[in-house]
């Protein structure tokens, strides 16, 4: 005791307690003016929050809405060539908008056919569908423009296009799935093609808003580097290919053996065009399985608070090159979320390991600066799906101990 004043000091008894305020926080509260994308908002807390100890995501609730394709992932397009067309007057078929689908055909063996699927979330039937109408469209948009294109009045291009559209359009290639080999095969009734994949490592130059104005990834990737990535095909050229009856040397269609591809053939699921003499069948097997299920998790950072260190693609730079340090960040983010299922619907989880430690505490924390993004960099696009989770802030207040003969209630003692 100080003798020498009317206020005597009580000696610190090194007695805190713990406690613990938990916050909900949902994704439509926040200022929408301000931040008009849900993955990326800063809010502000109902009270100041103080001597923090530590804080950490103890549960939440997401909608699973996102498009495993899209624009921003730049896995929406791919591009073929036809370089074997059928010839028809090779083969003593004598047909003037055969002849004319050739020489459109022949005319652009090295021009790409560029296809771009819409954007959403596919089960592997509706890639199936989706890929075939979208290959046969592209030929038969081009075999269209060439007609028109080259009308005269010496030949009857004008009223071959209109026969064209009539039947159809172009209609030879069959893609299907196989459902035992988990793959997509590419095949087509009489023209040789190739899946020009080489092209996925040019910079995508279409001509979309949403490409301009949306977040697209961030970092370098070498898996999901496209939509053929994500179709079981490599980063080279596919070349399609026919197969022979290895005692006749005919061709040969090929045939799923565990059952009909569609009903009633047999597994016979690509067949020369019957409307053209000696036409052969052309084919290619992807080499790898599909994969349309997209990221597994995402990440949530709170700006100056995130406690998780992220490991990042290896690039080859001037930093990798001179030195043997990694190239990961640091205190990247907050919290590591799984994703356990596909859209439509919404997923409910709790109990996220990683936590914020501060020492001393944090004096107060008022603002939460929250972002939802991939691994690689890019924001999860939420849409207008509203999300919710809880932040648990461990409080650690020093205090007098007081000491009282009622156990329940008594403080817990650090």
């Amino acid at each position: 005791m100080n003798l020498q004043t009317n206020h005597p000091l009580i000696p610190n008894s090194n007695d805190y307690i713990i406690y613990k305020k938990f916050v909900s926080i949902h994704s439509e509260d926040r200022d929408i003016l301000k931040y008009p994308d849900p993955s990326h908002f800063e809010i502000e807390l109902p009270e100041d929050i103080t001597n923090v100890y530590s804080l950490r995501l103890v549960n939440w609730t997401f909608p699973a809405n996102y498009n495993t394709f899209s624009s921003l992932t730049n896995n929406v397009s791919m591009t073929f060539l036809i370089n074997n067309p059928y010839n028809p007057g090779e083969n003593m078929l004598f047909n003037p908008l055969e002849q004319a689908i050739f020489e459109c055909l022949y005319t652009s063996t090295t021009n790409n056919f560029v296809i771009i699927i819409e954007d959403g979330f596919y089960n592997p039937t509706q890639m199936a569908t989706e890929l075939q109408n979208k290959f046969n469209v592209a030929v038969s948009n081009r075999i269209v423009k060439y007609l028109k294109d080259n009308a005269t009045p010496s030949n009857d291009y004008a009223n071959l296009a209109i026969q064209f559209l009539e039947q159809g359009g172009y209609s030879k290639f069959v893609i299907v799935y196989n459902s035992v080999g988990q793959k997509i095969w590419y095949g087509n009734t009489s023209d040789g093609f190739i899946l020009t994949n080489e092209t996925q490592n040019i910079k995508n130059q279409l001509d979309n808003s949403n490409i301009l104005c949306g977040s697209k990834q961030q970092l370098p990737v070498f898996s999901e580097w496209g939509l053929p990535d994500n179709l079981g095909l490599s980063r080279c050229n596919a070349n399609s290919i026919t197969i022979t009856n290895p005692e006749t040397g005919e061709p040969f269609s090929p045939r799923f053996y565990y059952g009909d591809v569609r009903p009633g053939d047999n597994g016979f699921w690509l067949l020369p065009d019957v409307n053209l003499p000696n036409s052969v069948v052309y084919f290619i097997e992807p080499t790898f399985k599909i994969n349309l299920m997209g990221p597994a998790y995402f990440y949530m950072e709170i700006a100056n608070n995130n406690c998780i260190d992220e490991t990042s693609p290896y690039a080859v730079n001037n930093f990798t090159l001179s030195t043997n340090a990694t190239n990961g960040i640091v205190n990247s983010s907050f919290a590591k979320i799984p994703i356990p299922t596909t859209p439509i619907s919404q997923w409910f989880d709790r109990e996220s390991l990683p936590y914020k430690m501060y020492w001393p505490p944090a004096e107060r924390i008022r603002k939460l600066n929250i972002k939802i993004r991939y691994h690689n960099g890019q924001l999860v696009n939420f849409g207008v799906f509203p999300y919710s989770f809880t932040i648990e802030f461990t409080q650690y207040m020093s205090q007098q101990y007081k000491k009282t003969n009622n156990f329940a209630f008594s403080p817990v003692r650090y």
